[in-house]
């Protein structure tokens, strides 16, 4: 490791995670006026927040700077891609990663990789449906849009909450840490689409202070010391292509999922990649 990576990952290990997480709930959803506009103002100057894309810009409008970290967008700023065999890009971020998932293992980054097995909560029929499938990694950074969108039109089957650790989510955490995206806490959402099973798994990070889903409102916190599970039968809900399905309070990743052979990425999706949310980033096969 690097002096930078021992100085940056090493304390992590150390860190009481979900009590920094829970402090910083309270900081975020804090509704002091003074507080929470210098907290957003700080923000937007620091990583260039674009407020010309927001639905309200006038910085008074949001009570809190959670409301603030999750806020809307304006209508039409992100279009959703209108093919029907793209898969629109679920989020506002980066590619962390993409690629195929070979012999049960997603590539994380730096010679570390993990099993799709493991990411999805440890239940070998839930896994199956992702064998030799497609994966694809986004990282969403503080200054981008938090909530998360449908990459295809579908019906949510399953929702499975998974305990575990918050590490960090930044490229030089993810470069160190083995593991780490089926280490830390998750929400893996799964559904039905015209490609086939299609998970969205929403990873929690350090100082993510929730995470969320539009049918079931907040589900982590609580932290848990096992998995809860939620199916869905006939009155499943359904969603169109780039519906909102969840949102993160305060930034962190999102890995999609498919089938083998159900998909493929565009050539130009690799890793450092800048995206937005609607843009296409692959399309269905078949």
């Amino acid at each position: 490791m690097t002096l930078k990576e021992i100085f940056t990952v090493l304390p992590q290990y150390a860190l009481p995670h979900h009590a920094l997480s829970g402090l910083m709930s309270k900081l975020t959803h804090c509704q002091n006026k003074t507080w929470k506009n210098l907290f957003i103002k700080s923000i937007v100057n620091l990583y260039g927040v674009n407020m010309n894309e927001a639905k309200y810009q006038n910085l008074e409008h949001y009570a809190s700077f959670n409301d603030f970290f999750t806020r809307e967008l304006q209508d039409g700023v992100r279009p959703i891609a209108a093919a029907a065999d793209a898969i629109a890009c679920p989020a506002d971020g980066a590619i962390s990663q993409a690629g195929q998932i070979s012999n049960g293992r997603i590539f994380q980054a730096k010679g570390h990789d993990y099993t799709a097995l493991e990411l999805l909560g440890g239940d070998a029929e839930r896994a199956q449906a992702f064998a030799n499938g497609s994966f694809a990694t986004i990282y969403l950074s503080p200054k981008d849009y938090h909530r998360l969108h449908m990459p295809l039109a579908g019906a949510l089957t399953e929702m499975v909450h998974i305990p575990g650790r918050l590490f960090s989510v930044n490229n030089t955490t993810v470069g160190s840490v083995p593991n780490l995206f089926a280490r830390n806490e998750r929400v893996a959402c799964l559904f039905d689409t015209e490609a086939g099973p299609m998970a969205l798994i929403l990873v929690g990070a350090i100082f993510v202070s929730s995470v969320e889903t539009v049918w079931h409102g907040v589900v982590t916190p609580p932290s848990i010391s096992a998995p809860r599970t939620w199916r869905y039968g006939d009155n499943a809900p359904t969603f169109e292509k780039g519906a909102e399905m969840g949102r993160f309070n305060m930034g962190s990743t999102i890995i999609v999922l498919f089938g083998k052979d159900k998909t493929t990425w565009h050539e130009d999706l690799s890793a450092g990649k800048a995206v937005r949310l609607g843009q296409a980033i692959g399309r269905t096969l078949g």
